[in-house]
């Protein structure tokens, strides 16, 4: 798979124009074409899932900036392959790859205040994890205080489908990589500190990424 660039523009245009005239240039079919094999993949990629445990809806990839997409990319790194670099800065997650690879994915942030950066490691897994709110986010949020003790799994559980666990020195940093059903946040600082993925994409990078695997957040 290789970098591609979902806008409609500039790919149809030609043959849009083209079609107008009744007539479709070969460079113009060609292109369009390739825009619907591209629109094709990611339809698929992003497909709902009812089997899961609890049901994923599909997520429109024409809703989400291209480059926030999953895809393979070349990456530039001196991290060993099975490193997982969060780069807030531009929403990006990377799945460091051998021979300079990577899987890139789109990502939530935490919003100001609620930033961190630096070494860890994913400890752990959970498919369709409880969620517990800290206890400084129920102060901060009273609302929040049902679940003191635990958010049982489900759609609307904050974690989503997937949550891998992030501990630095041995002790839970609460920092996690979770799914979200709001797949409009990823590109955004919106969390508490917490990295989201579209659910689709928590779910792959689950499947990628076995415990103990070092993290790196820039």
């Amino acid at each position: 798979m290789t970098k591609v660039t979902l806008s409609r523009r500039g790919v149809l245009a030609g043959a849009a124009s083209a079609a107008a005239l009744g007539v479709f240039p070969a460079p113009a079919l060609a292109a369009r074409s390739r825009y619907q094999e591209t629109l094709d993949m990611y339809r698929k990629m992003y497909r709902a899932m009812p089997e899961e445990r609890f049901p994923i809806a599909a997520v429109d990839p024409l809703s989400i900036e291209s480059e926030l997409l999953r895809n393979f990319t070349q990456i530039e790194t001196r991290e060993r392959p099975g490193t997982v670099i969060v780069d807030t800065g531009t929403r990006r997650l990377y799945l460091v790859l051998p021979e300079g690879r990577a899987v890139r994915y789109g990502i939530g942030v935490g919003r100001a205040g609620f930033e961190w950066k630096g070494r860890a490691v994913i400890q752990y897994k959970r498919e369709w994890p409880t969620w517990t709110p800290p206890a400084e986010m129920i102060e901060r949020q009273p609302e929040l205080e049902p679940w003191r003790n635990g958010m049982p799994p489900g759609i609307d559980n904050p974690l989503g489908a997937r949550a891998l666990y992030i501990f630095r020195n041995g002790r839970d940093t609460l920092y996690r990589l979770h799914g979200t059903n709001e797949p409009k946040s990823i590109g955004l600082a919106i969390s508490s500190g917490c990295v989201r993925l579209i659910q689709q994409d928590v779910i792959d990078l689950y499947n990628r990424v076995p415990d103990g695997s070092p993290i790196v957040v820039i």
